[in-house]
């Protein structure tokens, strides 16, 4: 197992990752951006629906879950890093969906993160890339916690605040 300098963002659907991630991004920090989103994003782009992207659950699940471990590799262990999601994310999700979730448990012990700050969630929004729902949002938020204690991590809880106060209550766990 690699230990790395690394911190995952991780939370449900629509709890406020990305925003920190960015504002984390903008005070000059080192950000990896969620795998998934993006990839929909660039199939939303090729004329796809939702559905179309997520018809092989499994395939798309591999997909972001390889994308992840490939991303991981190429990054520096020593430097200090803010990844939103991390390859034990796919444990949940690949649950969330039925999967089988040894695939993505086997990988997840390849790299021990310096920490996991799990974000509360908020009020649930739908956009264009989201194809979950409130309900569906909260069974992933548990399962995140459940896989991150699974695999032994401490989880920090981070609260309901503003996008800056956030920010600042991750930087002063560090």
């Amino acid at each position: 197992m690699r230990a790395a300098n690394w911190y995952v963002i991780t939370g449900a659907p629509s709890s406020g990752k990305s925003s920190v991630i960015c504002e984390l991004e903008r005070l000059g920090y080192r950000v990896v951006h969620e795998v998934a989103r993006a990839f929909i994003d660039e199939e939303l782009k090729k004329g796809k629906t939702i559905e179309q992207i997520k018809a092989d659950e499994l395939a798309f699940e591999r997909h972001i879950l390889y994308k992840k471990i490939k991303i991981e590799e190429s990054l520096p262990k020593k430097e200090i890093i803010f990844l939103d999601r991390a390859v034990p994310d796919s444990i949940a999700y690949f649950k969330s969906a039925g999967l089988n979730p040894n695939e993505p448990v086997k990988k997840s012990k390849l790299v021990r993160y310096k920490k996991i700050f799990l974000f509360e969630r908020l009020e649930f929004e739908k956009d264009r890339v989201r194809s979950e729902n409130q309900l569906k949002a909260a069974e992933i938020e548990l399962l995140l916690e459940k896989a991150y204690q699974m695999l032994d991590y401490d989880i920090v809880y981070v609260p309901v605040l503003s996008i800056q106060k956030r920010t600042d209550f991750i930087l002063q766990h560090l």
